[in-house]
């Protein structure tokens, strides 16, 4: 082999070395921004004795074994029944910090024998007495300008709290893509936050039946204070300001709104 061949396989691998992928120890599938995923569990009940049974499965059984897991703080809601949505339901908003505790905890809960005692009555239903209707299920990744879910601050009796859970649709993938930058970089989480919507959280569903799509929860002590809250942002010069921006247009196909209320055993 000629010299100027040796130096330059000694060179060759020299810089394979540096670019030898990381131990798997050091991979991880959660964001380097940190960023945290929920998943949206909604439960549909046929009658009133399905929703008592999973009410106290999550607030028995379920939450604290979650929490056992480090899964906090864990958002339980029911839907306020209307001409328009008439099913009762249950709404189950759970934080992750990363993908692996997402893709673990399922497989926690059956090992937590703490857990499958006290939620017996819910596991071990029946096949002719189901505890639920269906659940539906949706992955979501937090915002880059909201990248952990918040408490919100409310302030009045529970019963009078409305929790706003919205999800936007998208015309196409490049759309709706269009519209989770209208709200971090164009500022439509700032304007939300200037104004004092009081997000829970904001994100892009990734894994769902209605993509693309976006969803956010807001917060108001009462129907009165949000509709104040709405009406201000609709007026409010910044809001009007950005809406007309050219490369923003028509990145939105239509809204969904369902107004929910914290049960009494929910973290928020």
């Amino acid at each position: 082999m000629r010299p100027t061949n040796y130096f330059l396989l000694i060179i060759s691998i020299l810089i394979l070395s540096c670019e030898a992928p990381k131990p798997e120890a050091e991979q991880s599938t959660k964001p380097a921004s940190g960023k945290e995923f929920y998943e949206m569990k909604v439960y549909t009940f046929a009658n009133d004795d399905q929703v008592a049974v999973t009410d106290a499965f999550l607030g028995n059984a379920f939450i604290p074994a979650m929490k056992r897991q480090g899964v906090s703080p864990i958002g339980v809601f029911k839907n306020r029944i209307n001409e328009e949505d008439t099913i009762q339901k249950i709404y189950v908003l759970i934080p992750f910090k990363s993908m692996d505790q997402f893709l673990s905890y399922e497989d926690k809960l059956i090992a937590d024998e703490t857990f499958l005692d006290a939620g017996k009555t819910y596991i071990d239903a029946p096949h002719d007495n189901p505890p639920y209707a269906r659940i539906a299920s949706s992955l979501v990744e937090a915002f880059d300008e909201m990248p952990k879910m918040a408490t919100p601050n409310l302030e009045g009796p529970r019963a009078d709290r409305v929790y706003e859970f919205r999800s936007y649709l998208g015309p196409t993938e490049k759309l709706h893509l269009n519209k989770v930058d209208m709200f971090n970089a164009g500022g439509e989480v700032e304007i939300f936050d200037r104004l004092g919507f009081n997000a829970v959280f904001y994100g892009r569903v990734i894994v769902g039946d209605e993509m693309p799509n976006l969803v956010y929860m807001t917060t108001f002590s009462d129907m009165k204070s949000r509709d104040e809250h709405w009406d201000a942002f609709r007026t409010d010069p910044q809001w009007l300001e950005l809406k007309a921006v050219d490369k923003y247009q028509n990145n939105m196909l239509k809204s969904k709104v369902y107004l929910l209320y914290p049960t009494d055993y929910s973290d928020y």
